[in-house]
């Protein structure tokens, strides 16, 4: 039996990854790996320890010495770093302007990218990122890149942020946004990319359900290319 799909969903932040691909991992019941947390729980480890995103060794010995779990709970997916639950830790404003600057370090993506390698080598998974299908997995069967707007992505973000707790400005958020985005697409090690064969998506005016569906519709074709069993779960 031909073993189950590698499924990489790349993007922008705030493009709708994390939320898809949790569900689209729940409805063909598939691991998700939010490579994203990951990259996060390195950011938020390194500010712990007084570590600059610029030094370069020590970054090295803290990934060598750090563990990151992925597991599911009554409330979710979680994330733990060294067994402390981080999975809101790591989402503050804060961590996610260094997380552009911890992850554009080689010695990172490196140790980063043989993990995630190792987690989904045996297929039956979904990984989001922003080099997934053209780093990490160039041969996975399936491809997406989500795109929004910057002003759609940060008007989420500032949502997400305000339900949270944290009191945001929303054009601040917006040119945070864009700040990372720059600072993803212009580093040297791994930049934001698309892979040529990826199936790009603007979520910019669709819901999350229709976005879904489309991918859904991509994944079936796919798994009868492949030569997989029907999947009663999306609808073959």
């Amino acid at each position: 039996m031909n073993r189950e799909l590698i499924i990489a969903i790349d993007g922008p932040s705030g493009a709708g990854k994390s939320t898809l691909s949790k569900l689209l991992a729940q409805t063909l019941n598939y691991v998700n790996i939010d490579t994203g947390a990951m990259y996060r729980s390195v950011a938020l480890a390194a500010q712990r320890q007084g570590i600059e995103p610029t030094d370069e060794a020590a970054l090295g010995r803290l990934c060598d010495n750090i563990v990151i779990d992925f597991v599911r709970s009554a409330t979710g997916e979680r994330v733990l770093l060294n067994g402390e639950d981080v999975s809101e830790a790591i989402r503050t404003p804060e961590i996610s302007l260094l997380t552009s600057r911890v992850s554009a370090c080689k010695v990172v993506r490196g140790a980063m990218v043989r993990l995630q390698r190792k987690m989904g080598e045996r297929g039956g998974v979904v990984l989001e990122g922003r080099d997934i299908g053209s780093v990490v997995f160039p041969d996975a069967e399936v491809k997406f890149f989500l795109q929004a707007s910057a002003g759609e992505r940060g008007r989420r973000r500032y949502e997400e942020l305000m339900e949270k707790g944290f009191q945001v400005d929303l054009e601040q958020t917006i040119a945070e946004v864009e700040e990372r985005d720059e600072a993803d697409s212009a580093r040297e090690h791994a930049p934001l990319t698309r892979a040529e064969d990826a199936v790009v998506i603007d979520s910019t005016a669709l819901s999350i359900d229709r976005v879904l569906t489309e991918m859904l519709q991509v994944v079936r074709a796919r798994r009868r290319t492949a030569g997989l069993p029907e999947n009663p779960q999306i609808g073959e």
